[in-house]
């Protein structure tokens, strides 16, 4: 049998290699500069991140580059100088004028000090003011999250507006013992300042937070700095069933402009759920008055506001239901009061039509020059790519259609000057510029590639489309198709069948875009097929994908897998006897339930944080709501256990399947993972150990749900890769 048997060390650099492909994150254009010779140009700021193995950490760092344009085309354009690396930068924000620069900075503490964070304010060749927000004490730590936070400059430049934890009072044990400080006690009566005083009997309250990845946020606040003054203020007005995020100035820089999500009766985890109940509210920095400026019964996110300050869009979804929808793009006017719907959710994915909006934001600038185009990137199938809305007419144009097959991203554009992110599954991400051509030309759109990326070699890649037999079509939505992305090694022996890893997305309402992805490139270059299967609920297919598959887990899904997979054995040149599984969180749910359902099919399992019985799952996760969601029932926040809805979890369950299970399985469990807690691997763990399956379980301490901790990441490749080499010889 021919084998696929690098050793550990060959493996080790080979990820090492690949591993230092850098991604790029977000990219900056500075003001348009006019030469003596009256051309004009610009910088482009970008920063990128990247593993470094040594430091077991991701670095950041950032590259400059120089484009000259004559608004209607790039003439030249290059780097400015090497790459540096930024170092504890939490957030940054440029000016509108392109002159000044906000900074939010983590600063180790001295000795036995907490981390300090650091506001500072750069001009164009120093630092002008450095403002110890941990020692002014009016808030706790900053956001520096993509959920909740932000740093926006005034229209004046003489503000700065972003989110922290609201401050707690301190509190201290009933039996505290101690002289009150110096310097803290009221004047008139020398007893301590309300303020400062301790309170007794709140050491060990619980504050809720808001889950996965946000376990440190629990009451978020506005607050603005005036940089003049060296004021800080946290914003009144704002309703107390509120968490307010992602805001912005206003128009004439009156108020401020925000979303707000509930959190009565209790939060719920918000990560990855763009279906939490929220709207759009303007708060008036005189009177303090709130304003509702969406309907309050939805959900809302990513507002951005027009260059003229009259238009705002944003995304909408209905509340509870599939965390990640098709959503509806949606437009306030500042002076009309008028909202509109721009573009409807989309039903189907059809060619030549606009696909549907399946994004977790929109770019942070998106607006053309004109105030009323904006560009925005969303799945299209298996395939990720860039439109440019009209917000008047709702029409939409494809900037990418004409461009290379793969995974486009909008960095930013800013006066039509458009920066965008490429990959495909076997070419690291590079980054592309373009100019935004006039209203009605937009399929002229030119890129061209700033920062080139290497190609990997040995990696061909394609995508296949396939239909569900007649039995196994969805009653509502039948005719529906999905789509999957196969990666093989181009180079090998002759003649020899490579075998198969077969890898599901989690979500389960996500979807693999053919961008570049570490893991499976690796796994190719190592010797393996990679088949990425994009089964009927991913995104990027249309709404009606995304409702079929609710109330159908561990059926539907598990049967496109298969179905996939043994369509793909029959038409390819692979090895049908050496078939494995690879899956994190929805994606492991179907791998145990394939293994236990088709156990003849496969020959080795790896699983990272997976969900095993969504019955236990329902009352520890940070999303209740989707055992229930998924599993087709309604979710109710007060509503109480019910042995029938329990049964039926169990019964979409791929504990249920453990019988069946022959698979050697490989778990990765990340300790704080919060969306599917590392119990649930540990009972499938402990199920496989008594039916005597050769099963071993790595535990990640430090790490939540995504393991994505540079040594949780690196080590689990390692651990993935020989466990498939030992199990498929």
């Amino acid at each position: 049998v021919p084998q696929v048997q690098p050793r550990a060390e060959e493996l080790s650099e080979l990820y090492r290699e690949l591993s230092q492909h850098p991604g790029l994150s977000t990219a900056c254009l500075g003001p348009d500069l006019t030469t003596q010779y009256g051309g004009k140009y610009c910088s482009l700021y970008t920063e990128w991140s990247q593993r470094d193995l040594a430091r077991a950490e991701n670095i950041k760092f950032c590259r400059q580059y120089l484009i000259f344009h004559d608004g209607a085309s790039i003439v030249y354009s290059g780097p400015a100088g090497t790459c540096s690396e930024i170092k504890d930068e939490l957030l940054s924000r440029e000016s509108p004028s392109g002159m000044l620069k906000a900074v939010l900075r983590k600063v180790p503490g001295k000795e036995k000090e907490k981390e300090k964070q650091f506001l500072e304010v750069w001009d164009q060749n120093r630092k002008v003011k450095s403002i110890d927000l941990t020692a002014l004490d009016k808030h706790g730590s900053v956001y520096d999250d993509d959920q909740f936070g932000c740093l926006a400059w005034s229209h004046s430049e003489t503000h700065l507006l972003y989110v922290a934890e609201k401050k707690r009072p301190k509190a201290e044990s009933f039996f505290q013992s101690k002289a009150p400080e110096l310097g803290t006690s009221d004047e008139d009566t020398g007893h301590p300042k309300k303020e400062d005083a301790p309170i007794k009997g709140e050491q060990f309250v619980y504050h809720e937070d808001w889950g996965e990845t946000l376990s440190t946020r629990s009451v978020p606040v506005l607050c603005v700095l005036d940089i003049e003054g060296n004021s800080i203020s946290v914003l009144e007005g704002i309703p107390e069933h509120l968490s307010p995020g992602q805001a912005f100035w206003s128009p004439e820089d009156t108020g401020v402009v925000f979303v707000g999500w509930w959190h009565d009766p209790f939060r719920l985890g918000l990560r990855h759920c763009t279906n939490r109940r929220s709207a759009l509210f303007y708060v008036d920095l005189t009177g303090g008055r709130c304003e509702l400026l969406s309907e309050d019964t939805r959900a809302v996110w990513s507002p951005r506001l027009s260059p003229d300050g009259c238009r705002i869009v944003y995304l909408e979804n209905n509340v509870l239901g599939p965390h990640q929808q098709c959503s509806q793009l949606r437009m306030y006017d500042w002076y009309t009061k008028h909202t509109s719907t721009v573009l409807e959710a989309v039903p189907r994915q059809a060619w030549g039509a606009f696909p549907g909006i399946y994004c977790g934001a929109l770019p942070g600038m998106c607006w053309a020059a004109d105030s009323r185009r904006i560009l925005l990137d969303t799945a299209q199938r298996s395939q990720q790519d860039v439109f440019v809305v009209d917000t008047a007419t709702g029409t939409t144009t494809s900037l990418t259609a004409d461009s290379p097959q793969g995974s486009w991203s909008v960095l930013t554009i800013d006066r039509d000057l458009l920066v965008a992110r490429f990959s495909t599954p076997s070419c690291p991400p590079m980054l592309k510029v373009a100019v935004l051509p006039a209203a009605g030309h937009e399929a002229q759109t030119q890129w061209i590639c700033l920062q080139d990326a290497p190609t990997v070699p040995g990696i061909s890649w394609g995508i296949r489309t396939l239909q569900p037999p007649p039995e196994q079509e969805h009653p509502q939505y039948g005719g529906l198709d999905f789509d999957a992305i196969l990666m093989r090694p181009s180079e090998g022996p002759a003649g020899q069948k490579p075998p198969l890893v077969v890898m599901p997305h989690g979500g389960p309402h996500s979807v693999f875009t053919a961008g570049w992805m570490l893991y499976p490139a690796a796994l190719c270059r190592v010797g393996f097929a990679v088949l990425l299967v994009n089964y009927r609920g991913s995104l990027g297919f249309g709404q009606d994908s995304v409702a079929s598959l609710p109330g159908n887990v561990g059926t539907q899904d598990v049967h496109d897998v298969q179905l996939c997979v043994e369509r793909v054995l029959q038409e390819e040149m692979l090895d049908a006897s050496r078939v494995a599984l690879v899956g994190g969180s929805h994606g492991g749910f179907l791998a145990c339930h394939l293994i236990g359902q088709f156990p003849d099919t496969y020959r080795a399992c790896v699983v990272r944080n997976p969900v095993v019985n969504i019955a236990s799952m329902v009352a520890t996760t940070d999303i209740p709501d989707w055992c229930l969601t998924e599993t087709g029932l309604p979710y109710k926040p007060d509503a109480l256990p019910d042995p029938a809805q329990w049964t039926e979890m169990l019964h979409k369950s791929p504990i249920r399947y453990v019988d069946r299970v022959r698979a050697p399985v490989l778990l990765m469990l990340g300790e704080d993972d919060r969306r599917v807690p590392p119990k649930q691997g540990l009972e499938y763990y402990r199920a496989l150990k008594a039916r005597g399956v050769p099963t071993r379980l790595l535990w990640y301490p430090g790490n939540n749900h995504a393991l994505a901790g540079v040594e949780a990441e690196a080590d689990g490749f390692m651990n993935l890769a020989l466990w498939l080499l030992k199990h498929l010889q």
